[in-house]
């Protein structure tokens, strides 16, 4: 009921939306560096040494299945950071994170995960990825529905953070999100902890968008549509789902904030012993 509540509050209506980028995002700074290309189906973020850049979605969401194909820096990316989220505003903000950190030529890129619950995150998997992730466009999703927020990558869930309100956890729920998205520097921790700086003398560094969907909620309009309950809205990982996703963490996952106890000291954040 809680949840039904919240939809009509939020006047949501589910979309399927996929195409031109021209509708879906705003370029939101970088001076020139964002670029929406071949009539709205390439979208590319730059950064130089000035400066990087960044854009938007023109709509706010709340639940849905939302995929991007994203190509990364290649080459010495260290230092970088390509940043894609959802995220809503204010200092009790809920988001969701994809961060991709740059790194030197042949070396795997870091991509890094966190769940913002009302303000606070400290939810951090950081995982090596099973591609070169620079080489071509590969597909990251967020599916978020009412009991699950599920990471996945062409496909392949590599993490599921669940609703455990009953146990006093924060879920993100209640706040409606934008898509954002950033190519930025970050070279005082994003590689080897800051020890790896950015070669400015490979910039421009490019990273590259196509073939947004967004099977969601959207704000703004009267309902949420009926054909969602039986697609992302009730979907949750299968038997196959979670052994791949198994196979992904013990061979890919880097950092595990629940297995962290020297960062949390007074205790590991309770969604560990339950997860």
């Amino acid at each position: 009921m809680a949840v039904l509540f919240v939809l009509g509050l939020c006047a949501l209506v589910a979309v399927a939306a996929a195409g031109n980028l021209y509708q879906d995002f705003d370029v939101t700074w970088g001076d020139g560096r964002a670029k929406i290309l071949n009539n709205g189906q390439l979208l590319t973020l730059s950064l130089d040494k000035t400066s990087g850049s960044g854009f938007q979605s023109k709509n706010e969401y709340l639940f849905g299945k939302i995929d991007m194909q994203i190509k990364l820096v290649p080459g010495n990316s260290a230092g970088t950071v390509t940043a894609y989220y959802l995220s809503s505003q204010g200092p009790t903000h809920d988001e969701i994170d994809f961060e991709f950190l740059g790194n030197l030529s042949g070396d795997p890129y870091t991509l890094h995960t966190n769940v913002f619950t009302q303000g606070k995150g400290n939810r951090e998997m950081q995982f090596k990825l099973w591609f070169d992730p620079t080489e071509d466009f590969h597909t990251y999703s967020i599916l978020w529905n009412p009991r699950h927020v599920i990471f996945m990558v062409d496909g392949t869930p590599i993490r599921d953070f669940k609703n455990l309100e009953s146990r006093g956890i924060a879920f993100p729920k209640n706040q409606p999100m934008r898509i954002y998205s950033s190519l930025w520097n970050a070279d005082d921790w994003a590689t080897r902890g800051g020890l790896v700086k950015t070669d400015w003398s490979k910039a421009p560094f490019v990273a590259s968008y196509r073939n947004f969907n967004a099977d969601a909620c959207v704000r703004g309009s009267s309902k949420c549509g009926g054909s969602t309950k039986s697609g992302w809205w009730n979907q949750e990982l299968d038997l196959t789902s979670q052994g791949r996703m198994r196979w992904v963490q013990k061979n890919y996952m880097i950092y595990n904030y629940c297995n962290d106890a020297k960062r949390f000291p007074q205790g590991l954040p309770p969604e560990c012993a339950i997860a």
